[in-house]
């Protein structure tokens, strides 16, 4: 251990835990529960290390000029090293959102919770303020179908929904943005019940399901009772020529 080593102060596992335990009494004082609490600690540890793991397996060189063989001596342990990281972030993730497969009989996909549905609005406002502005006319069935598109993915799937959607909008921004400026917010378009969920946050989560998991998104729709009409509505304004 160098010197500079010794001069840290790293956090400890006991300051580590107090630092948990004091996060889950402050967001049960205001009402979130122990579950749900935890859950979201877990995918920030989890979420920690994975980013810690893609940032040291970009490209490496041995420190100093030793030779070669001291260079990949160097280079094969630090893949090790990043091994065990990679194997650290996989248990974390399991242990909060369970091994990635089948749910429940039959490959039953597992119902969203409370704290998936909040993640997940929280992910998909900002993205859609970005292209167009709030709606008076906002569905008031956010949660359920949010909880709709949630159920088509799997826990693992749900844990990196936010970069799946951020990386759907930047693909599809410009595309979107002329989606809303002819049906959305503000367009010419009379609002009834076909166009309705061109005014919600959840437009853009639902199609990003229609082109990635069109099949499954109406399987969950259907199961959810949520209107058809909605659902045809956006597929007819996304797959009109602008």
């Amino acid at each position: 251990m160098s010197a500079a080593d010794e001069g840290r102060q790293w956090p400890d596992e006991v300051s580590v835990d107090n630092a948990r335990t004091t996060l889950l009494q402050l967001l049960a004082r205001t009402g979130v529960p122990s579950g749900d609490a935890r859950q979201l600690i877990g995918l920030l540890e989890a979420g920690a290390l994975a980013l810690a793991h893609e940032e040291l397996g970009g490209a490496r060189t041995a420190p100093g000029d030793k030779g070669q063989d001291y260079a990949a001596g160097w280079l094969d342990g630090a893949a090790h090293l990043l091994d065990d990281l990679g194997a650290v972030t996989e248990r974390t993730l399991t242990d909060i959102v369970g091994a990635d497969g089948p749910s429940g009989p039959a490959g039953e996909r597992r119902r969203a919770g409370r704290m998936e549905v909040e993640r997940a609005r929280v992910a998909v406002s900002p993205l859609y303020l970005s292209l167009t502005h709030v709606s008076e006319l906002d569905p008031e069935v956010t949660d359920e179908v949010l909880a709709a598109v949630l159920a088509t993915m799997s826990p693992r799937q749900r844990a990196g929904y936010t970069g799946r959607l951020t990386a759907f909008a930047t693909t599809h921004r410009d595309r979107l943005e002329r989606l809303f400026a002819a049906y959305g917010p503000g367009s010419a378009i009379t609002v009834h019940g076909r166009y309705s969920l061109l005014h919600s946050v959840t437009s853009i989560a639902v199609l990003e399901r229609l082109l990635t998991a069109p099949r499954e998104l109406r399987e969950e729709w259907d199961a959810a009772a949520l209107p058809p009409a909605w659902l045809d509505g956006l597929t007819t304004a996304w797959n009109t020529p602008a």
